[in-house]
């Protein structure tokens, strides 16, 4: 079994920061890309940052230069900071990671259980 478990999520005022942390367990056999989504009610899931097993990172035009993903490839974890937040980064954040688990064939698409991330003006 694998999954993964975020934490990090709450309350903050416009201009502050938070940081979002998930980390991958179970069998896992290997990683490659990480990434945050987010999600707010009656909209879709929205891509926010992704990063490969190599560092490569990419973001959506909305966080560019306030948020910064990051990874810890030993213990599989990866991390959103969230600097500059604004209201409508309020969302519910996902953590999503492509994994090989062992004795599996290929990667599979696993996510987290969110975390609330709500913003005040």
């Amino acid at each position: 079994q694998v999954q993964l478990v975020e934490s990090g999520g709450g309350l903050v005022q416009a201009g502050g920061s938070l940081r979002l942390s998930c980390a991958a367990s179970g069998s896992i056999f290997s990683i490659n890309a990480m990434a945050w989504y987010r999600q707010v009610p009656g909209k879709q899931r929205d891509l926010v940052a992704v990063i490969t097993s190599g560092g490569y990172t990419n973001y959506a035009d909305s966080v560019k230069g306030r948020f910064a993903i990051s990874r810890d490839n030993a213990k599989n974890t990866v991390d959103l900071q969230m600097n500059s937040l604004k209201p409508e980064d309020t969302a519910v954040y996902y953590c999503n990671a492509d994994i090989k688990a062992t004795g599996g064939t290929r990667p599979w698409g696993y996510w987290g259980q969110g975390t609330q991330v709500t913003v005040s003006s």
